[in-house]
């Protein structure tokens, strides 16, 4: 039996944080795509390659908390997907040019090796081994547009990954329901509230990983003088601001939330969403931290100001997701924050590099200190999970 069970799967195993560090690289090299290329149509190409190893990760994590990790087939799961992903890793530079037949392939090789390796194991099992098959249908379906993809490239790659991506959103929407089959049930879909908290908790500390490595690289081909060193300042209190903005009450009670929630299934299908825009934003900031250590009194071109005001605006937003899920409410400053890092905008154009991104820093630091003011003197807020 495969199944996992509270009393010896509660904690992420060292496997599954050792599959987190491929994301570390994943999530660096997304953001130095983005630094050489911030316009709109090379960002769209970003969130493409994002979302896709965002589901590996998702994907990854269902199975880990469904099934026992320790189980060697398990393992073996969890294996396969440390190298499909670091082979979609090494690819990303070249994903809408050369490699973009060994990004599909490599997201194809997770998604469908995983289904072969579980299901003669749950032979044994009906319901598991009928969802472990109807799984596979899903991801076989969605492999030919990903390959096809990665085969014709140009603007045919572009639509028809799109086209993959939403094929995989349908189908967990649709609980992976197949014609004959049946829709998995919402409580076959999580075993394990405390272990999905953590997970979830763990992915956005590998995306704060990431702006952590850019400033300490382009800090260290900087002159550090001065002027450089307030640009390192400005970007590692953004990411502070960042990491307590997404651990004040909801981000640190999320798997609390989980096990008191009366469907703690439904966060196992809402949350990989939330989070992922959350590391969206993340990741689309820290695109922006090179350029202000580069060149902190430098004048801010579109797609510089797009990256450093849209990644935090990005972040926010899933952030108040979160919040909703735990609490059953949104917070004004979540709101008010994105509205003011659209308001700045324009004059943030006018602005040295390294003044603007100290205004976006300002615009987080209102919302963090609108959170401690709103909390300090009244007790904790009881739990009131959405689902």
């Amino acid at each position: 039996m495969l199944t996992s069970r509270p009393e010896n799967a509660r904690r992420p195993t060292m496997l599954e944080l050792f599959f987190d560090l491929v994301y570390i690289v994943v999530l660096a090299l997304i953001s130095q795509r983005l630094m050489g290329n911030p316009g709109w149509s090379d960002a769209y190409r970003a969130l493409i390659l994002l979302m896709a190893l965002c589901w590996v990760w998702g994907a990854t994590l269902l199975i880990t908390n469904l099934y026992d990790p320790k189980q060697p087939v398990i393992q073996g799961v969890t294996v396969m997907a440390i190298v499909g992903s670091l082979l979609m890793a090494a690819a990303i530079p070249g994903a809408f040019a050369q490699q973009g037949l060994i990004f599909a392939a490599g997201y194809v090789g997770i998604h469908l090796s995983r289904g072969l390796l579980l299901a003669p194991v749950l032979r044994r099992q009906p319901v598991e081994f009928q969802r472990a098959v109807q799984v596979i249908i899903w991801f076989t379906t969605s492999a030919v547009p990903w390959l096809a993809g990665g085969v014709l490239g140009g603007t045919w790659q572009l639509v028809l990954w799109t086209v993959a991506l939403a094929i995989d959103g349908i189908g967990l929407g649709l609980r992976f329901w197949v014609p004959g089959g049946h829709r998995v049930r919402g409580a076959q879909l999580l075993s394990v509230a405390e272990h999905l908290g953590e997970r979830f908790q763990q992915f956005f500390v590998v995306s704060l990983g990431d702006a952590i490595l850019i400033i300490g690289l382009a800090m260290s081909r900087s002159e550090f003088s001065p002027v450089h060193l307030a640009a390192f300042a400005v970007t590692l209190g953004t990411t502070i601001l960042l990491w307590r903005i997404y651990v004040h009450r909801a981000g640190q009670l999320l798997p609390a939330a989980i096990a008191a929630s009366r469907r703690p299934a439904r966060f196992s299908q809402s949350s990989p969403y939330n989070h992922a825009v959350m590391v969206a934003g993340v990741v689309v900031t820290a695109a922006g931290f090179d350029l202000v250590i580069r060149d902190p009194t430098g004048d801010p071109a579109t797609g510089w100001v797009i990256t450093s005001l849209g990644g935090p605006a990005l972040f926010l937003a899933g952030r108040a997701m979160l919040e909703y899920e735990v609490f059953r409410r949104i917070s004004t400053s979540r709101l008010i924050g994105i509205l003011a890092l659209a308001a700045v905008g324009p004059g943030v154009m006018h602005l040295p590099i390294l003044a603007g991104a100290t205004v976006t820093g300002l615009v987080l630091g209102g919302v963090a200190v609108a959170d401690t003011v709103r909390d300090r003197g009244r007790p904790p807020e009881p739990l009131t999970p959405a689902y």
